[in-house]
């Protein structure tokens, strides 16, 4: 046991009071009282003293049983086959582990959990349970973390089951820190064996070429022995080169030849193929180039309306039509074109994750896209509240202009089990959205069923918006399926409603559970002006009776694969249930001043005949405006990015007089030119460090240009990387971004000195983690850890459980005691100087008499008593002496007189009498 103390400089503060008792005694030794002065002197010096000692935080340390054992086990990919043997030398271990002893067990990989809690059991964990990320080895976030389940009052011991490969991080650097806090560090090598291994290490491309241009690819090849391999290349997942090498073992260069056809940024994917190969994560690569050249076009189209292709590609433009089931994944599928066109194309056939991909490629990238009317394009399509919508410079909302006819509608959505999770939300944010299409005059109901039918909203005028949303999104899902009963509850609310359009809209995921006559029922709501649409959701759904109600109910049939499209298919069925964003009046569209068409149309404008009704937004450009001032074409600025609307057709249908104007070509190669990307030619020079724990990249200007950039990274799959983006020197930025492999796309925007922006992307890929390659035991690293952490190399399982280096003792704070006790004397110290030594001392004394005085007074009383004792029993002596006397006297009376004899008598004194006297009054008082 020993003291500790956490401030010993406050001991300086004994010296003034010295001095303040020094004085003390200098100014008291003239005084009489000199014994008074010593006694307040000695009991004012341990006051000060106990309150210093206070003051610097005192502990005692008193010794801790047992020591504490922490195993930390490496579970990423390098040594992902030894997790048993782990296991089996931990559980060996136990047999040297103290009655006192504690232990745990923890794992890492690229984050560190624990897999048993602190314990006192001798029983180890059988298998690894934690989730953990194999991709990679971060040896300090490890140690960190198993050095955190040692208690703060305990030492302790850090046993280490690794490799000694660490991806990032420096582990040396958190081993240093263990020394302070008494924590030891062992090291039990694992050594997986090596595999035959063939690892992609690199691929490199040009950054930049020219359509036509041919282009070399480079590969680097490294494997552990020699073999045959197949290397397959593809560009934008299109396979375009396949060829077998022979790899050597060590490092292997190829070279292979392409020329580039296609503009944009494209996507070359590199991949080694070969048998017996131990990690196939290390088997790939991607790299990204831009080919410039002439502009590439999507045109995406349900059903070919008009020429537009042909149009395009008569402009000098690259054109590449597609449907939209058959739009790109990925958002590399969308940024290798320059502008997209959705030409009468219903948002239901697109999922909300491609309208984000197209929505990022124009905000983030710069690309263009320009959407055009129909009966399945804008508000019609369904695309209302949709990323699309929020790109466009129009609105799918009429905002009230024009007097809709009165409009009543029903949803019957199926809230059984099967639709729990992400179906049932999107089909409550479904009919949300629905609602907020509505008018508060419109009337609105809302039926949800499982085995019954349960009617959420009441049939009714939409007089509280907000409220119905609420309610509408606190639905939850209940238990069978029932589905005519609840339809059956739709047509009656809807029967006998004096509205001019009346229209319901099932939705369901499973089958019914007794076959009903629905034709009577919709036959029945028919009459009085009822349409019934419905919308099948996931395989289980009866389709065959869905399409049939849809057919008989004179609506739509709408088979879902893809749960997102639920809200806009609501979105389109509530609109066309109006049938008034169509504005079918012949009519002169009117030329606003716009430079970029006012050359044009000189000569006039052609007569259209209708177009979709949209608003347009704040600070959209409408270079076009109907009669009723609704926008025929419209553009803004969406980020990087431009894009347009026009709300009539291209196919003549709708625009009428347009398709045989002599300038209608120029017309639409104009609109798609004014969508195009204004990009800068290679500004930048790019280079990537992956080295770290972060991925930097690094752009240094190639134009001296040195005002700030605004700089977007976006995945593969559309998310938007943060990153942090910092000026290093003139022209040169540095963007930092987490260390994660994939591929990513990057857009700078940056100012010119003319005041223009000027634009630029590009891709980069971070490769797999150095966790895939074959690196055997890092045996310099390992004894780097050894070396700071004074620990050593485990050979036998019973040294995990060793004594410990370092005695650990816990602290127990005696400030407290310490200031109680100087209280208690402080008191001590006022009482002399309040009444005075010699009162206080006399006090003692004073009880010390008593204490003697009744002691006296007991001793006095027990000699009393021995003495009346003593008394009584002469007086029973004496008694029998007279009885002896009196029975001699009463012998020498009976016996003749004879002459007497002179013998000696025995007679008292007199002071003798007079004491027997005083003897005898007293035993009768006693006896009173």
């Amino acid at each position: 046991m020993g003291i500790d103390v956490t401030y010993p400089l406050l001991f300086l503060l004994l010296l003034p009071c010295v001095a303040l008792i020094y004085l003390y005694v200098l100014k008291s030794r003239n005084q009489t009282n000199r014994g008074e002065t010593v006694v307040v002197a000695v009991l004012r010096s341990c006051v000060f003293f106990l309150i210093v000692f206070a003051l610097t935080v005192p502990q005692l340390l008193l010794p801790v049983k047992g020591s504490t054992v922490v195993f930390l086990v490496d579970r990423s990919a390098s040594v992902k086959d030894s997790g048993t043997k782990t296991l089996a030398w931990i559980e060996k271990s136990m047999e040297a582990m103290g009655r006192d002893d504690t232990f745990a067990v923890a794992a890492f990989g690229g984050s560190a959990i624990a897999e048993q809690a602190l314990t006192t059991k001798h029983t180890p964990i059988s298998q690894f349970s934690g989730e953990l990320e194999d991709d990679a080895s971060r040896l300090d976030s490890g140690i960190q973390f198993a050095s955190s389940l040692i208690p703060s009052y305990s030492s302790g011991r850090i046993v280490l089951f690794s490799d000694g490969n660490e991806t990032s991080g420096s582990s040396v650097e958190e081993a240093k820190l263990l020394k302070n806090n008494n924590i030891e560090l062992d090291v039990v090598p694992l050594s997986e064996l090596a595999g035959e291994d063939v690892a992609l290490k690199n691929v490199t491309l040009p950054p930049s070429i020219y359509q036509g241009e041919k282009t070399e690819i480079a590969l680097e090849v490294y494997s552990n022995t020699a073999k045959k391999a197949t290397v397959r290349i593809s560009l934008n997942d299109q396979e375009i080169i396949k060829k077998t090498v022979d790899v050597k073992e060590g490092t292997n260069l190829f070279s292979f030849s392409h020329t580039a056809e296609q503009t944009g940024l494209q996507v070359y994917k590199a991949e080694i193929i070969t048998e017996k190969d131990t990690f196939t994560e290390n088997n790939q690569l991607q790299a990204i180039t831009n080919v410039k050249g002439t502009p590439k076009v999507l045109i995406v189209e349900g059903e070919p309306t008009g020429d537009l292709g042909n149009i395009l590609n008569g402009g000098g433009l690259i054109v590449e039509t597609t449907v939209p089931e058959k739009l790109p994944t990925t958002l590399s599928g969308f940024l290798q074109y320059q502008s997209i066109v959705f030409n009468n194309v219903p948002a239901t056939s697109v999922s909300e994750n491609q309208m984000k991909m197209i929505e990022q490629s124009v905000k983030e990238f710069g690309n263009g896209f320009l959407m055009t009317g129909g009966e399945n394009s804008f508000g019609l399509g369904g695309y209302f509240k949709t990323p699309i919508e929020d790109l466009l410079p129009v609105d799918m909302d009429i905002k009230g202009k024009k007097e809709m006819p009165s409009l009543g509608l029903m949803i019957v959505l199926d809230r059984s089990g099967s639709m729990d999770g992400n179906k049932l939300s999107l089909a409550k944010e479904a009919a949300a959205r629905s609602v907020e299409l509505l008018r508060e005059k419109d009337t609105f109901g809302f039926i949800a069923f499982d085995d019954r039918p349960w009617e959420i909203i009441k049939a009714g005028p939409l007089k509280d918006k907000e409220k119905v949303v609420e309610k509408i999104r606190t639905l939850s899902s209940g238990g069978g399926t029932e589905i005519y009963s609840s339809l059956e509850m739709a047509y009656e609310k809807l029967m006998d409603a004096k509205l001019q359009r009346k229209h319901i809209i099932l939705l369901t995921d499973g089958q019914s559970n007794a076959p009903k006559n629905y034709e009577d029922l919709i036959e029945e709501g028919k009459g009085k002006n009822i349409t019934l649409s419905t919308v099948s959701i996931g395989s289980d759904a009866d389709k065959n009776l869905l399409e049939e109600l849809a057919d008989f109910g004179t609506g739509r049939f709408y088979d879902v694969t893809d749960a997102s499209v639920i809200p806009s298919i609501l979105s389109r069925e509530t609109v066309m249930a109006s049938r008034t964003y169509i504005e079918d009046s012949p009519f002169y569209p009117s030329i606003k001043d716009n430079p970029d068409w006012n050359t044009l149309f000189k000569d006039g404008v052609p007569k259209m005949n209708a177009y979709i009704a949209t608003t347009a937004k704040q600070r959209a450009l409408s270079s076009l405006i109907s009669e009723k001032e609704d926008p025929v074409l419209a553009e803004w600025q969406y980020g990087m990015g431009t894009t347009a609307a026009f709300t009539s057709d291209i196919s003549g249908k709708w625009s009428g007089d347009w398709p045989a104007w002599d300038r209608w070509g120029t017309f639409l190669n104009q609109l798609i030119t004014n969508t195009l990307p204004k990009f800068e030619s290679e500004p930048y020079m790019l280079t990537q460090d992956n080295s770290g724990e972060n991925t930097v990249i690094r752009l240094e200007s190639s134009t001296q240009n040195h005002l700030p950039v605004s700089v977007n990274v976006l995945s593969e799959k559309g998310e938007k990387i943060d990153v942090n983006t910092k000026l290093i020197a003139p022209g040169k930025h540095e963007v930092i971004m987490p260390k994660q492999s994939g591929m990513y796309f990057l857009s700078v925007e940056q100012n010119s000195n003319d005041g223009g922006t000027n634009l630029y992307q590009t891709g980069f890929t971070v490769p797999y983690s150095d966790e895939y390659l074959q690196q055997g035991l890092n045996k310099k690293l390992i004894k780097d850890l050894l070396a700071v952490s004074g620990g050593k190399e485990l050979k036998e399982e019973s040294e995990a459980f060793r004594k410990l280096q370092t005695t650990a003792r816990q602290e127990q704070s005696i400030g407290s005691w310490l200031l109680l006790a100087a209280f208690l004397l402080l008191f001590c110290e006022i009482a002399v100087r309040r009444f005075g030594w010699q009162r206080v001392s006399r006090i003692f004394s004073t009880r010390r008499e008593k204490s003697e005085t009744t002691f006296s007074i007991q001793n006095k009383r027990v000699t009393k008593l021995k003495k009346v004792k003593q008394a009584v029993g002469k007086q029973e002596e004496l008694k029998k002496q007279h009885v002896e006397i009196k029975q001699k006297r009463e012998q020498v009376k009976s016996v003749p007189a004879r002459r007497p004899t002179k013998e000696p008598i025995n007679k008292l004194s007199q002071s003798e009498r007079e004491e027997q006297m005083k003897r005898l009054i007293e035993a009768r008082k006693r006896k009173k």
